[in-house]
């Protein structure tokens, strides 16, 4: 037996949402993401990613290995030239169902890594978050959380019913974080993709939009805990 057709107001979403997500700033207390800007947030991406060593207002962060810190289960990367870094962003601005971001340092205003939109499906209501990295000052601050409940709270404002999260099964941080944010596991997809020669098995995750508000109420509590005092 089929399920009942869904409620007109939700299907009228579908003729409302852009392949091409639209342009948006997202403002957070600890990060804010805007689009990127290949000018603007090209060369200073590349810098704090390429391995060398990252001097902020406070430290300097010694010489890393980007492909084990940042590049490793990426789909591209690490990146010898600037050139090469600037193409690989290009890809991502010019995708027709691709929105990527700089997010920045709400405090100092500096970037410290990226995050997009991507496999926009406004016909199913549904939409990844992917293209996830930080520089390795950021890793292990609540950059990545509050970033992520910035986009997921505004997709789901947009009436998105799924937002997807999917990594290599083998990324055992970016699987940890999906958990910790509160996305379902879902399942192994193996020989999903062929990525740098390598097969990769895909770990699906998931947030439903009937999911979120509880899921949205404890990330609050985890990254604004001083409000509960209030």
């Amino acid at each position: 037996m089929l399920p009942d057709p869904l409620p007109n107001k939700v299907l009228e979403r579908i003729s409302v949402l852009p392949l091409k997500p639209s342009l948006v700033t997202l403002q957070g207390r600890h990060v804010y993401l805007q689009p990127l800007d290949i000018v603007r947030d090209g060369t200073p991406l590349f810098h704090i990613s390429n391995g060398k060593p990252i001097t902020t207002e406070n430290s300097t962060y010694p010489s890393y290995d980007s492909d084990e810190r940042i590049w490793a289960y990426m789909n591209s990367g690490p990146f010898a030239t600037l050139g090469d870094f600037i193409a690989y962003l290009q890809q991502g601005v010019n995708a027709a169902d691709l929105l990527p971001f700089c997010v920045f340092d709400a405090k100092t205003k500096q970037p410290i890594g990226s995050a997009s939109f991507m496999a926009n499906m406004p016909q199913h209501l549904k939409i990844e978050l992917g293209g996830i990295w930080y520089t390795p000052i950021a890793q292990g601050t609540v950059a990545n959380t509050e970033a992520t409940y910035l986009m997921l709270e505004h997709v789901f404002n947009l009436g998105y019913r799924r937002v997807e999260w999917k990594c290599n099964a083998l990324n055992c941080r970016s699987r940890r974080a999906a958990a910790r944010i509160g996305f379902t596991f879902e399942g192994i997809q193996e020989a999903h993709y062929i990525i740098k020669g390598r097969n990769r098995d895909t770990a699906w995750f998931r947030i439903l939009d009937h999911e979120w508000e509880v899921i949205k109420k404890q990330l609050q509590a985890t990254l604004y805990p001083i409000d509960l005092n209030k």
